[in-house]
Parts: structure tokens; C-alpha cells; sequence
């Protein structure tokens, strides 16, 4: 399989990050890379019969196993929609489930190799950033395209990669300049940090630093723990013993020790902060009440903004005989990857993945030539008859630069209530 060698050159990521309920965030200084063509597609009508390969290595299991059920369910719901437009397209995904587990279990160790011997052209995946490094090398050795739909630190940015790492959730960047700004603007001056010691982890806290000292405030406390870590106590004391005015706590499934630990001694659930690793409902794990009041950042849309998506996911989900979701976190990133990749095949003619590589800039809007469409169906008929598409995400409206990160993308705040679930945060 031949490897996709456009150039990554380092992209500077900043401008402007909105703080609300909802924040749209620019995460590139400029629009379009030179990595996609800007010819049209020469693609004109349905394509010799072709099946895109796709494997998932999504949390089944470990401390990120909540978002494993609405990232898979967005990978099989872009399935089926596109799979059912096969007859016009020519082009249907066929999709090996695996397990990316965490830094402790490494289920990835086994499951990796597994997934390339069925000879994917992508596989999506992880969701911790952490996990994709352990093997992001070795997926790309092999000439095929890793695509996130939650990896977030900054380190992927300028990978050496050879074009084949794509993500649709942005960098932390952004996220940590919106929550950091977020706590100061809540009038704390101090805050205190509890911190993952990963890349994903200590990347956030930085991000969040930065913002919340260049605000004006002060971060008193940044102790650090390890995935696999089960007391959590030195670094609770070290925090408490700074006595911020906020915590924010980076973690994973840890937080379900960490949260109730802090409340338990004291501190006052109102100036709690979470982030995307632990933004969950807790609504069976917790005491009610508990975490009422505390507050939360992740990117992506909330539901309300994309509740077309949410009713058809939750329809398929319940036609396919699967449990409900509890919580939509990075699902539309997820249905976002795979229709991406399907769309750069078909522009492509081709499902090698470097192919597929060669036209994800254009299909996103990265080469700024194409015509906007929303849905696979949509774009793919532009393609057929020989345009160029641009796709509009659920997620967000993508648009990859030339190294693969998207251009645009929301941050949301949520507030918990009295039943330990999230809402959007009206202020």
C-alpha cells in the first residue's frame, strides 16, 4: 500500500475562542492547505463497485469506556446511511470493530495488529489521545490513515505521519484557552489543577494555565497522577492544602473517585471544573446532588444544536437492538470520520489510503473550491457528476488544514444539575 507523502508543515493555531454556552473557535490562522488538489474531482458517475474498509479502535473498555457506545454508534450510523446509497455511489464501508482500552489494560496491543490484518484503508480511533500515540506509528507504518474523532493535544499537530493523521475534534488549544478564561471570568483568582499525566493531560493543563494566568489569575496547584492509579489522596491534600477558589480536574473515569473525594472534604461542588475526559452523566454512580452546580467544557455541538442527528442516531440505535445512549459526546466527530473517508474514496475512485488521503482536504472544504452540501447522499451526488464537495460536518464545518486538523469547531460549556447530568450552561 503506497504512503501519502504530503508535506505537514507546523500551523500556528490561536485567533479567537468565544466564551457561552457555545463558542464556534477557529483553530487555523488560514483556510485551505496545499495538500489537497484544488482540480476538481475526476470522478463522473458511480465508480466501479468498491468497498472502503474502515476499523475502529474505540474505547470498549479502561477509563474512556463511556464514550466507546456513542463513538461506535456514530460509525455504524455514517455506515448505514452510506451503505444505503450504494446502488447510486458503487462504494459501501465495510467495518472491523475493535478495542483501543487504555494506557493500563493496552488493549490496543492485540487489537491493533488484528485490525491490519483485515487490510483497512483507515482505522478510526483512539479517543485518548495518549492511546493514539502508542500506536499511531505503527498504523501509519503500514500506509493507513488513523482518523480521531477525539484526539485533542496539541503533539498530533506536527506529527510525522506522512499525511495519513486526520482528526475532527480540535486541538486543546482551544479548549484550554475557553475553560481557562471561563473559570477567571467566574471571578475565581485561584484554581487549583488535578492533572493526568499524559499527553492529553498535561497538555489541557497547560492550555488551561496559560488562559486563566493571562487573565490574571493564578494556578496554586497542578499535581499530576498515572492512568492505572487508584488512590488519589496526595494529590486531593496538595490541592485542598493551596486553597483555590476553583479545581479543575483532568482526568478520565478517575473522576469518579476524585469528584466525590473533593466534595467529601469540603470543597464546594459550585467551583468544581471538568473537561471533556470526565464530562459524563453520573446520574448512577453518584449520590443525588452531588455534583450540582459544578461546571464542565468539551468540544463539539450539544444536542439541541444538532437534534436532527441526535433523533436519527437514537433511531438507529434503537432499530439496531442496542442499549440507549446516555450521552452523545464526540458521536457526530465519529459520523463525521467515517463519511469523510467515504467521500474521499469516491472523489478519489480508489479506496487506498493514500487515495484517500490525497482528496480528505478537498472533500472537507480545505482546498476551498467545492460546493457545500451537508449529508454523504448530497455530497456524493456533486462528486458523481464530476464537482468538487464540501462537506459540512455535524460536528462542525471540518475544513482541514494541511496537517489534518479542522479548521473550526465548537467548545461548549455545560452546568451539572441536581441529578448529576450535564446541560448547556446559561449563565
Amino acid at each position: 500500500m503506497s504512503v501519502f507523502t504530503r508535506s505537514r508543515k507546523s500551523t500556528v493555531l490561536g485567533g479567537l475562542a468565544l466564551i457561552g454556552a457555545s463558542a464556534l473557535v477557529l483553530a487555523g490562522c488560514a483556510g485551505g492547505g496545499t495538500g489537497g488538489t484544488d482540480e476538481p474531482s475526476e470522478s463522473a458517475g458511480p465508480v466501479e463497485d468498491m468497498t472502503l474498509k474502515i476499523g475502529t479502535a474505540l474505547p470498549q473498555t479502561g477509563t474512556l469506556a463511556f464514550l466507546g457506545p456513542p463513538e461506535e454508534a456514530g460509525v455504524a450510523y455514517a455506515q448505514s446511511l452510506i451503505n444505503e446509497y450504494a446502488e447510486t455511489t458503487g462504494l459501501d464501508v465495510d467495518v472491523t470493530w475493535g478495542d483501543s482500552g487504555d494506557l493500563d489494560n493496552k488493549a490496543y496491543e492485540t487489537e491493533i495488529p488484528r485490525i491490519l490484518a483485515e487490510d483497512p484503508a483507515a482505522i478510526i480511533g483512539a479517543a485518548s489521545s495518549g492511546v493514539s500515540l502508542q500506536f499511531i506509528d505503527q498504523v501509519i507504518g503500514e500506509g493507513v490513515i488513523q482518523f480521531s474523532p477525539a484526539n485533542t493535544s496539541d503533539q498530533f499537530t506536527n506529527y510525522d505521519d506522512n499525511g495519513l493523521y486526520f482528526r475532527t475534534a480540535p486541538s486543546d488549544v482551544l479548549q484550554g484557552e475557553v475553560h481557562g478564561n471561563f473559570v477567571a471570568e467566574e471571578g475565581h483568582q485561584t484554581l487549583g489543577l488535578i492533572v493526568l499525566n499524559d499527553a492529553y493531560g498535561t497538555g489541557l493543563a497547560q492550555y488551561i494555565t496559560e488562559a486563566f494566568e493571562g487573565a490574571g489569575g493564578e494556578v496554586v496547584a497542578a499535581p499530576t497522577f498515572n492512568q492505572g492509579d487508584t488512590s488519589f489522596d496526595a494529590q486531593i491534600s496538595e490541592v485542598l492544602a493551596a486553597d483555590p477558589d476553583a479545581i479543575t480536574v483532568i482526568s478520565f473515569d478517575e473522576a469518579k473517585t476524585i469528584l466525590p473525594a473533593l466534595i467529601d472534604r469540603g470543597f464546594d461542588p459550585n467551583n468544581l471544573y471538568l473537561v471533556d475526559g470526565n464530562m459524563a452523566a453520573y446520574d448512577e454512580d453518584f449520590p443525588a446532588g452531588l455534583l450540582e452546580g459544578a461546571k464542565g467544557t468539551y468540544p463539539g455541538p450539544t444536542p439541541a444544536q444538532v437534534q436532527d442527528f441526535i433523533d436519527g442516531l437514537n433511531g438507529f440505535v434503537e432499530e439496531s437492538g442496542d442499549e440507549a445512549l446516555k450521552d452523545y459526546t464526540y458521536a457526530p466527530e465519529s459520523f463525521d470520520a467515517v463519511n469523510l473517508l467515504a467521500l474521499a474514496a469516491l472523489a478519489a475512485g480508489s479506496t487506498d489510503s493514500a487515495a484517500i488521503a490525497e482528496k480528505l482536504i478537498e472533500v472537507s472544504g480545505g482546498s476551498g473550491d467545492g460546493e457545500k452540501c451537508e449529508s454523504f447522499a448530497e455530497c456524493a451526488d456533486i462528486i458523481l457528476a464530476g464537482g468538487v464537495a464540501d462537506y459540512d460536518g455535524v460536528s462542525s464545518p471540518v475544513t482541514f488544514n494541511e496537517v489534518g486538523d479542522p479548521t473550526e469547531g465548537f467548545i461548549n460549556i455545560y452546568q451539572y444539575g441536581a441529578d448529576n447530568k450535564y446541560v448547556p450552561y446559561e449563565g
